[in-house]
């Protein structure tokens, strides 16, 4: 079937997203941007990523590159941002996920072994269009390790 690995990634990609959502909206409102030590990361803070990095993947994807003008610090301040203030990032989570569905879905079979150059190494197109779905399932597994330790994983 055409698309196959296409059309999996663009329905998995939003329902492991709404359940990182879930993950998250299941924490006491007053847990949402605590973190267990000074060197973790808060649950509004990986939602933060998912929804920056949803975006990024998208561009990438409708480019067939990655931004050349990326710094850290300009993703880390949009962290910072984003992650005091629900609203915002909730809106930004899912316009950049309808994005990055929009984008999965224009890529053909014979796009997927498409080598892309990344900060990170050479990347397949396949693995670019992979990284929302895991992203998401991966931060779904974190937040859910921080309910646990608030004894509120139900």
């Amino acid at each position: 079937m055409p698309n196959s690995l296409s059309n999996f990634l663009a329905k998995a990609t939003p329902k492991a997203v709404a359940d990182v959502v879930a993950a998250f909206d299941r924490l006491p409102e007053d847990k949402r941007a605590w973190s267990p030590s000074e060197t973790s990361r808060t649950a509004i803070n990986q939602l933060a990523e998912v929804a920056i990095l949803n975006g990024s993947t998208a561009d990438t994807i409708v480019n067939k590159q990655f931004r050349h003008d990326f710094t850290m610090e300009e993703y880390f301040k949009e962290l910072e941002t984003l992650s005091a203030d629900w609203n915002t990032l909730k809106t930004l989570l899912d316009a950049n996920t309808t994005k990055v569905v929009s984008a999965i879905l224009t890529i053909t079979d014979a796009d997927l072994t498409l080598v892309i150059d990344s900060p990170f190494g050479p990347l397949t197109m396949e693995q670019v269009m992979s990284y929302p779905y895991w992203n998401a399932c991966y931060h779904e597994g974190q937040i859910n390790y921080i309910a646990s330790i608030l004894g509120c994983l139900n």
